[in-house]
């Protein structure tokens, strides 16, 4: 090692100082979101570039310490007095040890507690921070940036190229953070430049992507010094550098990858790859391949599919097409990006949202709702009026709010009918729609009776929301048909539920019961009707033949007394024997002619005789 390689090290500290203080200065007066995280890197930068210089510092010191030793060792007259322990004559070299064995992790854990707090800073203030529109002295800024990129991208390269020399393995930490700082502030530079031209979300972009590789970096230097704790020590072979990061070499030094996967090469196969044509012909055009690639990749922009149930809008440079702004499905060719972008947009399918609940992908199988169950992720509480209850007296009325909380799933379909006027008009047009539709539902809501809009009125009520939602929106020029507009699920609040249960459960068992009355009613009066009917009919039908039968023994008496004046012995006669014939109607009688009259007769008065074969009895013919 000799000065040239310490005032190597000490150029490449200065310069990532200026660097990283540029990068500071110019992040507070432009605001630019990309020169934080580049600071940060550039910081972490100085911190590697100063151990490695004073590291360089004292090897150099023993390297000179040893010669001196050396030179003395051959004396003759300095035998004796250098014939002890070299480690107690070469204080140099128990410097150089004791700092690689204490300063240097130290020092890396420190430089990891401020990785990691940096990028825990960045991404909170990465994570809300607007973006700019116009950024100040953007041009000034650019062109100090491009400077900054132009000499550290020199030095760079010169130190890395150094640092390919055995003995100088040192100075790879700075030349990696110095190459790695070049392509910071060029890469600055273009976001800046993009957000000059209209692209203010490349900045911001840009500078996450860095506070992400800052991270990177935090977690490789932790894996380093977990690594270090369990490395075997060798003697006689150089330690590894524990504050260098490969990451960071590989960002500044791609083709380094290139060497090492021709080293796996060499060592997988037994010869040199590396030595053959093929090889050196892909390491020549390596970059050519890439620009290659690069190309290809352009040119495929120039050509964009439109998908049947899309439309997309072609924009050349920010601004619309003339005569194609609108692009049908199909296949077309434009200007390589970024001159045309493309804005693909849903048109030709119908879209939904839901107003009045968020639904929940899990429950939307259920087929079975109920209203003390919960069958969305989170339901919204409308307000709607209701009518004072027939039962509440007057003070109660006057207290009675006159309003109720109802639950409702509102599914809204629309069609983008006018593409321009969705997509250029507002910078969120579902979103609007959505606000509209959930206006004009709490809109109506109040306005309309509870029991009615639960009951027979929900269709009219779903065709006037919808002819609403579909005058709000085409005032607010979104460009949208409102297909279909419908109401479900309404129940009131699930917290409340059991009880309107209840309380409608109560109005049904009342409603049975005065309908059960009312049938009750409808089946007595008649039956109580027709049997006062019949008993006054049996009255006077019996009057009519108490009147009939006495009218008739009047007038039989009138025409006996006739007869028995004509013929009084006949009658007489006549009489006694109709009598004697009602007399014996019921009796059974035997008829007895017999002459002789010393016969005695025995009779059997029994009312039933013993049976006999004529008493069977014959079945009825059938018909």
């Amino acid at each position: 090692m000799d000065r040239n390689l310490t005032r190597n090290g000490l150029v490449n500290l200065v310069a990532l100082v200026v660097a990283a203080g540029a990068a500071g200065v110019l992040a507070g007066v432009t605001h630019a979101h990309t020169l934080l995280p580049s600071a940060a890197f550039l910081l972490t930068g100085v911190a590697a570039a100063l151990l490695s210089y004073f590291q360089m510092r004292l090897e150099e010191a023993e390297r000179l310490e040893k010669l001196e030793y050396d030179q003395l060792s051959k004396a003759p007259a300095g035998s004796a007095l250098f014939t002890g322990d070299p480690s107690e004559v070469l204080p140099a070299r128990r410097s150089r040890e004791q700092f690689e064995k204490w300063f240097v992790p130290v020092l890396t854990v420190l430089i990891l507690s401020a990785q990691g707090w940096g990028v825990w800073w960045l991404w909170k203030k990465l994570e809300s921070a607007p973006l700019h529109a116009v950024i100040p002295q953007g041009r000034l800024a650019m062109a100090v940036l491009g400077m900054v990129a132009l000499i550290l991208f020199l030095l760079g390269k010169y130190a890395s190229g150094l640092a390919r020399i055995e003995g100088r393995r040192l100075l790879r930490p700075a030349a990696s953070h110095v190459l790695l700082g070049a392509y910071l502030a060029f890469g600055c530079t273009v976001a800046i430049g993009a957000t000059e031209l209209g692209f203010a979300k490349v900045d911001l972009y840009v500078a996450r992507i860095l506070a992400v590789l800052l991270g990177i970096t935090a977690v490789e230097l932790i894996l380093n010094l977990l690594l270090e704790i369990y490395r075997p020590r060798v003697k006689g072979r150089s330690a590894r550098i524990l504050y260098e990061s490969r990451f960071i070499g590989l960002l500044a030094q791609p083709e380094g990858l290139v060497t090492t996967a021709a080293q796996a090469l060499d060592y997988q196969f037994g010869f040199k790859v590396s030595e053959t044509w093929f090889y050196r012909f892909i390491e020549r055009a390596f970059a050519w391949l890439i620009l290659l690639q690069l190309g290809l990749l352009f040119l495929s922009t120039t050509f964009v599919i439109i998908e049947p149930r899309e439309q997309a809008l072609l924009e050349r440079f920010g601004k619309p097409v003339a005569g194609r702004e609108v692009l049908e499905a199909g296949i077309h060719f434009k200007w390589p990006w970024p001159i045309d972008r493309i804005h693909r947009h849903v048109t030709r399918e119908v879209q939904k949202f839901v107003v009045g609940v968020v639904p929940d992908p899990e429950l939307e199988n259920e087929r079975t709702l109920l209203w003390t169950k919960a069958h969305n992720k989170e339901e919204i509480n409308m307000i709607v009026a209701t009518g004072q209850s027939p039962a509440l007296d007057g003070a109660e009325r006057e207290q009675g709010v006159p309003v109720n909380l109802l639950t409702v799933s509102i599914p809204v379909q629309f069609r983008v009918t006018n593409l321009v006027h969705w997509a250029t008009r507002h910078a969120a047009p579902r979103t609007i729609l959505e606000r509209l539709a959930s206006r004009e539902v709490v809109r109506y809501l109040v306005n309309v009776d509870f029991e009615d809009i639960m009951g027979r009125g929900r269709l009219d009520a779903a065709a006037v929301l919808q002819q609403r939602v579909q005058l709000a929106s085409s005032h607010a020029g979104l460009g949208v048909e409102i297909v279909f507009l419908g109401l479900q699920d309404i129940h009131p609040p699930i917290k409340v539920a059991k009880e309107f249960e209840a309380v409608i459960g109560a109005q049904q068992e009342a409603q049975t019961n005065i309908l059960s009355a009312q049938e009750y009613a409808a089946s007595i009066v008649p039956s109580a009707r027709a049997k006062a009917t019949n008993h006054l009919t049996r009255a006077q039908s019996e009057r009519a033949n108490k009147n009939a039968s006495v009218m008739g023994e009047a007038a039989l008496f009138t025409h006996q007394h006739a007869a028995y004046r004509v013929a009084p012995s006949s009658y007489a006669q006549r009489a006694y024997l109709e009598t004697v014939a009602r007399s014996v109607a019921g009796a059974r009688k035997y008829i007895i002619a017999a002459t002789n009259t010393h016969d005695v007769v025995q009779f059997n008065f029994e009312d039933k005789l013993r049976p006999d074969l004529l008493d069977v009895a014959v079945p009825p013919a059938r018909r």
